[in-house]
């Protein structure tokens, strides 16, 4: 299957373009190269609960990663697209390994913080997916700076028809299935997960993770949750 995903960031094009299962697409500015002053408020102020050794998962173009190196973090960055390890490692991330968050174990060692910004608590995928890897993540991590956003804050009919579509098929409101098109390439169906504070609470009983701290981007359905 193509590396859409990873291509678009080799070709550095300033929009990504996102099909929903539903058909719907979208084109949004790409945020992937955004230098620390550009970045989200939210995740400005998160930074700081951020320490020791360091898992930028889902690393992208390496933007959390450089900036987390910048400050004397040690940061191991991961991602599943060959293109996107290949445009962080060339930016400068000194360890980013092509690696599926799901199939994370002790092999990459133990770390103080996961940091998953720009939405990225959606690798998670499911509910079920979430607490099986929240589970195994909790004796390799002691903390989680995670990102996402709201699926409630929106009146756009589009999003709210496709909440109502994914409730009647027992899915929850935010589960998202999405692929990444870029010129003649398209990507694999993956699903990605955003939740309310409140879902993300539900998620994580009995998986000995707890919302510790919740930062709100402020006039945005975008926040980051830290647990610990």
């Amino acid at each position: 299957m193509a590396d859409a995903f990873g291509q678009m960031l080799l070709g550095g094009t300033g929009l990504e373009i996102i099909e929903r299962d539903d058909g719907f697409l979208d084109a949004v500015k790409m945020v992937y190269f955004a230098p620390v002053a550009e970045w989200p408020a939210v995740e400005r102020r998160a930074l700081r609960w951020v320490r020791g050794r360091v898992l930028d998962a889902g690393v992208g173009a390496g933007r959390a990663a450089l900036e987390l190196q910048r400050r004397g973090r040690s940061v191991v960055g991961i991602d599943i697209s060959p293109g996107a390890v290949e445009v962080a490692r060339a930016r400068g991330v000194r360890d980013v390994r092509l690696l599926a968050f799901e199939d994370l174990d002790d092999s990459v060692g133990q770390f103080d913080t996961i940091v998953m910004f720009g939405n990225n608590f959606g690798l998670f995928g499911s509910p079920s997916k979430a607490k099986r890897l929240l589970r195994r993540l909790r004796p390799l991590a002691d903390r989680i700076v995670a990102g996402s956003n709201d699926p409630y804050a929106t009146e756009d009919s589009a999003h709210l028809a496709y909440q109502d579509h994914n409730r009647k098929r027992g899915r929850m409101p935010g589960q998202l299935r999405l692929r990444v098109r870029y010129r003649d390439l398209i990507g694999p169906w993956f699903d990605y997960l955003i939740v309310s504070p409140d879902e993300m609470a539900t998620i994580l009983e009995g998986t000995e993770w707890r919302l510790h701290r919740l930062l709100q981007q402020t006039g945005s359905g975008y926040y980051v949750a830290v647990l610990e």
